[in-house]
């Protein structure tokens, strides 16, 4: 009995010092306890929304969820030059603390129009873009926060642990989402996505000031703008980081096109059915976070295997015949786009200085999700004209391209180490 004992203390042991060793930090453990609660809640509005423009706002029209997606998701590169300037500069605890307090609102205030039945197709682009300029500012505050509650050699498994929490959320609440679509409709999901704000707000209020890691403000001026962007220009792994990150966020990261109009157009499936296949692609983007926690080391061959496996996925997923095979298939590209995120994130972090880091990370969620705004409404195009499989067939396509880029970075940078 005591060997067994020690046999799973040493198991326990091995997974704190190794995939979850971040969550040994006081104020980490507060802030992603808090971030989960509010990330079950924004999946959960996230399918409400997919569902609502599809099948009660339009008659399935793909091209309308793109259209949000790029309202939503475009902000953040337009917004570019201030959302990384304000994350350098200014204290990002009350940043978050603004931003989470307007995503609350906006969620609230969807919520009553779509209760009350006078919500319109209008309204929701509306929200999507008022949304999108919150979001814009939150992002780059939110990842770079995460080196306010770590130290540096725990950088990459925090920021892997915050991927594993965002997709045990994307486990969590299409799920619960779809069920309570069925039963009581979308507008109490939103409703519910701005109680959930509340556990963020809460964790942000509770933090022990004297543990935050204070790093040397940026200094202001006006070149200190476009200095994430020159930093970036000038470090030829942060480029191909960048190069490969765009191709996968504009034309593969597509996830609420790809799923709806494979489950209503091909499967013929109802809101449930629909809110399990993002849960089960969520099941494979947690293993993939949870692998990329225990790996110590990050890089662009890690990427490139992501990149590639994200194409092998997608291809298969393009040709199963059935909803429980394609279910399946979504965990392999799961699995794939989260080891792809969460090491490019960790990569370009890690690569870069602390006084820069703001904007350099703002660039970060520009091209992945800047690139939303042309990818988005072209696949939802390709799925309106030629069918969901064929959109899922252009995915595989960028994906297998930026492994190649990544592929040929890195043998050009072995022959000039020669």
């Amino acid at each position: 009995m005591k060997l067994c004992g020690g046999f799973i203390w040493g198991i326990m042991d091995e997974l704190t010092n190794s995939a979850f060793r971040a969550l040994r930090s006081f104020n980490y453990r507060l802030w992603a306890s808090g971030a989960l609660v509010s990330n079950i809640g924004t999946w959960m509005q996230r399918t409400a929304q997919d569902w609502l423009v599809l099948t009660q706002l339009t008659h399935g029209n793909a091209t309308a969820v793109g259209i949000v997606m790029s309202l939503q998701f475009g902000p953040v590169l337009f917004l570019l030059p201030w959302s990384g300037f304000v994350a350098d500069h200014f204290d990002r605890r009350k940043v978050l603390m603004v931003t989470q307090i307007t995503m609350c609102t906006l969620a609230l205030a969807l919520g009553i129009l779509t209760v009350s039945g006078i919500v319109q197709l209008w309204h929701v682009y509306t929200f999507a873009l008022l949304l999108g300029c919150t979001t814009a500012f939150d992002t780059p505050a939110r990842q770079t926060f995460v080196s306010d509650l770590v130290v540096e050699s725990d950088l990459p498994n925090a920021v892997a642990l915050n991927s594993a929490s965002f997709n045990i959320a994307r486990t969590i609440g299409p799920a619960i989402g779809g069920i309570i679509i069925a039963q009581i409709g979308c507008g109490w999901l939103f409703i519910m996505n701005a109680a959930s704000f509340i556990a963020t707000v809460t964790a942000l209020l509770m933090l022990r000031s004297k543990d935050l890691i204070r790093f040397e403000k940026a200094e202001h001026g006006r070149e200190s703008l476009t200095e994430g962007l020159r930093y970036a220009w000038h470090h030829a792994d942060i480029k191909t980081v960048f190069t490969m990150l765009f191709l996968i966020g504009t034309f593969c990261i597509n996830f609420p096109i790809f799923i709806s109009t494979m489950a209503v157009n091909a499967f013929h499936a109802g809101p449930s059915q629909f809110g399990a296949l993002t849960s089960m692609m969520a099941t494979g983007s947690v293993a993939g976070a949870l692998l990329s926690a225990r790996r110590q080391r990050t890089g662009v061959k890690s990427l490139c295997f992501a990149a590639a496996l994200l194409g092998i996925g997608f291809t298969f997923c393009s040709v199963m015949p059935n909803y429980w095979l394609f279910g399946l298939m979504l965990m392999i590209v799961g699995a794939a786009t989260q080891t792809f995120t969460t090491t490019a994130n960790s990569t370009v972090q890690l690569a870069t200085l602390a006084t820069v880091r703001g904007r350099v990370m703002a660039l970060f969620f520009a091209i992945a999700m800047g690139g939303t705004p042309i990818g988005a409404p072209i696949v939802g195009f390709v799925a309106d004209r030629f069918g969901p499989r064929w959109a899922l067939a252009v995915g595989a396509f960028f994906a297998f391209i930026a492994a190649l880029i990544g592929t040929y970075y890195l043998c050009v940078r072995k022959g000039s180490k020669k």
